[in-house]
């Protein structure tokens, strides 16, 4: 039996999760503020990306409301690897190396193999997602989908208000999934070169040791996409570099 324990090899070390006050995702916002405006060149290139790719979700909505949690989903999870770049530009100034573009283009080779596993995790959740969606639609409208005006209507006017119910308690739900086990992951695994099953579950970890914190972050980060939505993505330019600056900051004071 020992021989055998020996043989699977040494269980992997959690990192140690710090406790963190309410109040500190401010500092995050306010550290990823900073670094935007010491590198500018480099961030603004992904903050490009976050609207080039915010455009191409819009487009692929097409104006089918039944595809919103899809566009969705595809956001928030393709979030954080659109963000890898920025969490190097953030080491880098950290240890007050250069930061310019190249580097960061290549960051993600450092671990790319669990990379790859946890894009195909993130992946299932948005399929899943997806369908789920998509089911609520079937379920609650008989016969042709609603147009976006008609379904924008129904949630003003509370119509439908089973459906309603049953679809934000779905993208409620696999919003948080996909909250708590990408948090720092990507961070983790790109600096400490963490297997993406430790590097998610040290995330999970992190997001019940500091609830309250998490909830401010998680509201901070809805109200700056939020915000780049109704700016017609344009204000994505400025707030995704800063969101992906601040979990790298995030990262830095939860995890010892």
């Amino acid at each position: 039996m020992a021989s055998q324990a020996s043989e699977a090899g040494p269980r992997p070390e959690f990192p140690k999760i710090r406790d963190v006050p309410m109040e500190q995702p401010l500092q995050w916002l306010k550290r990823g503020w900073g670094d935007l405006i010491s590198c500018p060149t480099a961030s603004l290139f992904y903050g490009l990306c976050f609207v080039g790719g915010g455009a191409l979700m819009v487009l692929a909505l097409g104006g089918a409301p039944e595809y919103i949690a899809a566009v969705t989903s595809g956001f928030l999870i393709g979030g954080p690897f659109f963000a890898i770049g920025l969490y190097e530009i953030s080491r880098r100034h950290e240890k007050q190396q250069p930061c310019s573009l190249m580097p960061t283009l290549m960051a993600w080779k450092g671990n790319a193999g669990n990379l790859g596993i946890f894009t195909a995790v993130l992946l299932v959740i948005f399929l899943v997602w997806a369908r789920a969606s998509m089911v609520a639609f079937a379920l609650f409208y008989s016969g042709e989908m609603p147009t976006m005006s008609g379904f924008l209507r129904h949630v003003i006017s509370t119509d439908h208000i089973g459906f309603l119910l049953a679809y934000f308690a779905i993208g409620g739900i696999f919003s948080l999934i996909a909250f708590a086990i990408s948090l720092i992951t990507i961070p983790l695994m790109l600096d400490r070169n963490l297997d993406a099953i430790t590097a998610a579950i040290t995330s999970v970890r992190a997001l019940f040791a500091n609830p309250a914190a998490m909830f401010v972050w998680a509201g901070l980060i809805a109200l700056l996409g939020g915000l780049g939505l109704v700016t017609f993505l344009a204000g994505m330019l400025i707030a995704g570099p800063i969101l992906g600056h601040a979990t790298w900051h995030a990262y830095r004071d939860l995890v010892e």
